[in-house]
């Protein structure tokens, strides 16, 4: 099939400079995967808007942190957070954000002993893919108490917390938390770090930012145009079609498409090069 022959090779074309303008890379600064699970948790939160940004504002949380991650959040104490990332922002999430987040991970650690164990308490192994594994999980977060952060009386309204922790249930692509368990529970190929095992990579939804978004519907893998739940879920089935058993396998080399090589289906000399260009609808004709 030209199309999996062609994607193939961009998967075997991924490199290590791809992943160092990835937000990934923070989590293989790690070796132990309770170090690499929070910090993965902590990356993929952060990471909308420009990478440059990204990668400068995660630098500033992970220097924080220091060798271990996980004793970080495993001793987290709220008072002492809101002094040590006083004046954080990224965006619309400020420190107090910040703060509840590493308070929900050390919750989840202490309930269960990993977010792994944490998250699996929503997760059905006979379900087609994980709807409502991130309904239950992002539902289950958020009711959690924060209170130590945010005082008694819950999430204030002018707090970007819930954004941390959106769900299918809402429409929405749920696209970092989809990208955090591609990081977790794809098999370890030198990108992703496979070190998740209760969950099957055949129930992964594609991560959907606006790179994928476009990619994708240059590929025909979806007509949809707003990026919903049900887009990701589309352009899912049209990749399990490659590959049932790994359908977000190309996600990270079709992405990079965008972010490391600039694609934007309009600049033709880079459609000339390509590697997709055979195949795209946006490509040379």
């Amino acid at each position: 099939m030209e199309l999996k022959t062609i994607l193939e090779a961009l998967y075997q074309n991924r490199s290590q400079a791809h992943l160092a303008n990835d937000p990934l890379s923070f989590c293989h600064r790690y070796q132990d995967p309770l170090d690499q699970e929070v910090a993965g948790l902590v990356a993929s939160s952060f990471a909308y808007g420009n990478v440059k940004i990204i990668k400068k504002n995660l630098a500033v949380i992970f220097d924080a942190m220091g060798p271990s991650p996980r004793r970080f959040v495993e001793r987290f104490d709220p008072k002492q957070g809101s002094r040590d990332f006083a004046g954080f922002k990224h965006r619309f999430n400020d420190a107090r954000d910040l703060c509840a987040l590493l308070l929900a991970a050390r919750i989840m650690i202490e309930e269960a002993g990993s977010i792994e164990k944490w998250l699996l308490r929503f997760y059905t192994p006979a379900d087609e893919d994980l709807t409502g594994t991130l309904s239950g999980f992002s539902e289950a977060v958020k009711s959690l108490d924060l209170s130590p952060v945010f005082g008694p009386g819950g999430v204030p309204a002018d707090s970007y917390f819930p954004f941390f922790f959106p769900s299918p249930a809402s429409g929405s692509a749920c696209k970092r938390l989809c990208m955090y368990l591609r990081w977790m529970v794809r098999p370890a190929d030198g990108i992703d770090l496979g070190i998740w095992h209760g969950i099957s990579p055949a129930q992964l939804v594609i991560p959907v930012d606006a790179h994928i978004q476009r990619i994708c519907r240059f590929l025909g893998f979806t007509s949809r145009k707003q990026a919903d739940w049900r887009m990701a879920c589309e352009i899912t089935r049209a990749l399990r079609q490659l590959d049932q058993a790994d359908p977000v396998k190309y996600d990270f080399a079709i992405c990079h498409l965008g972010i490391s090589e600039g694609c934007d289906g309009k600049d033709r000399l880079k459609c000339a090069t390509c590697p997709i260009g055979d195949i795209c609808s946006a490509g040379p004709t």
